[in-house]
């Protein structure tokens, strides 16, 4: 009766090792069921952030990069793009002295990391076409009323500087940072652009008028100034002039004579004679 115990417990063990194996496979079964079709984590790529929702529902918890657990069924994951985007964008505007404008500028913005569930939920993730154009547009106009269209050329820096600071504070509030922003062109009238070559050639033609008029001048204040000097140099050699000095150059000639003298004396010819007195060897009688 023993033995008949012992093979039927033996037959039971055979029996459950072979049940146990089949319960296994079905629990890795059930389980790679769920992980392939429920797929209860998510991977977060580098430069997104993900918005946790709850049977649809927004939550205060942003997923940074990396893998993350879900639970299935419950919840679900949207990834949004936080990394640097650029656009750019067309805009025509009035300038302060009426002229029209056509401007095209670029925009560099990224979504606040930390404030991605935000953007989400009440922008979505078309924020570009709901937000940002529309700003650009009123931010362009704005500041270009501003200005003169000429000044809308010399003041480059200053008009993108103001348009970037507005854009900046008006992004801002729907929780997009601006980056960077540049003005690429400024397009006016054709009429406008041709008066504006005529004012700069005749600017440079008056500029070069008025360089020719101050080298004249500086050259007549000169020659002025020469002659002045002049003037004042006879002044002064005939303010030096007197008897002793008349004298003195009588002086200097007798003594040029005496020094040009050969030597020989002057000789008189003829009693009734006109005499002619000479200093050379012959001496010369002019008779009546």
């Amino acid at each position: 009766m023993n033995q008949n115990n012992a093979e039927k417990t033996k037959d039971a063990v055979d029996a459950m090792m072979k049940i146990i194996p089949a319960k296994l496979m079905l629990i890795a079964g059930a389980i790679l069921l769920i992980l392939v079709f429920f797929r209860p984590w998510v991977q977060v790529g580098a430069g997104q952030r993900g918005i946790v929702l709850n049977f649809g529902a927004v939550q205060s918890l942003v997923m940074e990069e990396g893998l993350h657990v879900l639970i299935p069924v419950m919840q679900k994951v949207a990834l949004m793009d936080v990394r640097v985007q650029k656009v750019e964008t067309d805009a025509a505007a009035a300038s302060a002295d009426l002229q029209d404008i056509s401007t095209r500028v670029a925009l560099n913005y990224h979504v606040v990391p930390d404030k991605a569930n935000v953007v989400y939920q009440s922008i979505g993730v078309h924020f570009g076409e709901r937000i940002i154009d529309p700003a650009i547009q009123e931010v362009v106009k704005a500041i270009t009323a501003k200005y003169t269209a000429e000044e809308l050329i010399t003041k480059r820096a200053i008009v993108g500087e103001a348009m970037r600071l507005a854009l900046a504070e008006r992004l801002i509030a729907n929780n997009i940072a601006v980056d960077a922003f540049s003005i690429m062109t400024f397009s006016f009238s054709k009429v406008f652009t041709e008066a504006i070559e005529s004012k700069q050639t005749a600017e440079q033609l008056a500029l070069k008028a008025k360089r020719d008029l101050d080298r004249i001048k500086i050259e007549a204040e000169q020659k002025i100034t020469a002659a002045r000097a002049e003037a004042e140099s006879l002044r002064l050699q005939r303010a030096n002039i007197s008897t002793d000095l008349i004298e003195l150059r009588k002086i200097e000639a007798n003594m040029k004579a005496i020094e040009k003298w050969n030597g020989i004396l002057p000789q008189v010819t003829g009693g009734g004679s006109i005499p002619l007195i000479g200093l050379g060897d012959t001496p010369k009688v002019l008779k009546k």
